[in-house]
């Protein structure tokens, strides 16, 4: 079993924001196994979508909480799948990448994300895996990165963004059945 969350905040008001990257790469990757995948359900403090891709079950889990709190929906959705730490992959946003390139990693460090971090305390370890998803640019130095997160994309941004989340949709189910390092070598 597969547990793979997509962070981000919860309504339309943020929606379309720099901080819900990884929630709209989790949805990407749903559209682009939507036959696979029954529909979305209210559960543990989320949203929740089952299904098998490649032979594998996998849960799909859109935290509801702020992102600051993601690691409450992931805790109780890991409790209950049985999901080891080694079997979530947790997608979100990077504002010290470059607008849509990606970084896979094994484990590591928050970085600085707030959601990682609520996720990494709740679960009592950083060996998780996580796809970064670059939303950076030149105003990220003209403002706080609090407020730069919280920003809209620009229709310019829109294109490269919509590109990097079908690449996000394919590095993720390149996880459910390669070897991490190759995944790595081909998507970063």
């Amino acid at each position: 079993m597969k547990l793979i969350v997509g962070l981000g905040n919860p309504g339309a008001k943020y929606e379309k924001t720099r901080h819900n990257a990884g929630a709209r790469a989790v949805r990407a990757f749903h559209t682009l196994h939507v036959e696979e995948f029954d529909g979305w359900k209210e559960k543990f403090q989320g949203l929740v979508s089952e299904g098998r891709v490649g032979g594998e079950k996998v849960a799909l889990l859109l935290p509801q909480t702020f992102m600051n709190e993601s690691g409450r929906a992931v805790r109780e959705a890991a409790d209950f799948w049985k999901a080891s730490p080694r079997d979530i992959v947790v997608v979100s946003d990077d504002i010290d990448l470059p607008l849509s390139k990606l970084r896979i990693r094994a484990d590591g460090s928050t970085g600085g994300h707030k959601g990682l971090a609520s996720v990494f305390e709740m679960m009592g370890t950083e060996d998780i895996a996580r796809l970064r998803i670059g939303v950076g640019n030149e105003m990220l130095e003209k403002m706080p990165s609090e407020k730069f997160v919280l920003e809209r994309f620009g229709a310019e941004e829109e294109v490269p963004l919509a590109d990097a989340l079908d690449r996000a949709a394919e590095a993720l189910t390149a996880l459910l059945t390669e070897d991490a390092e190759a995944v790595m070598s081909r998507f970063n």
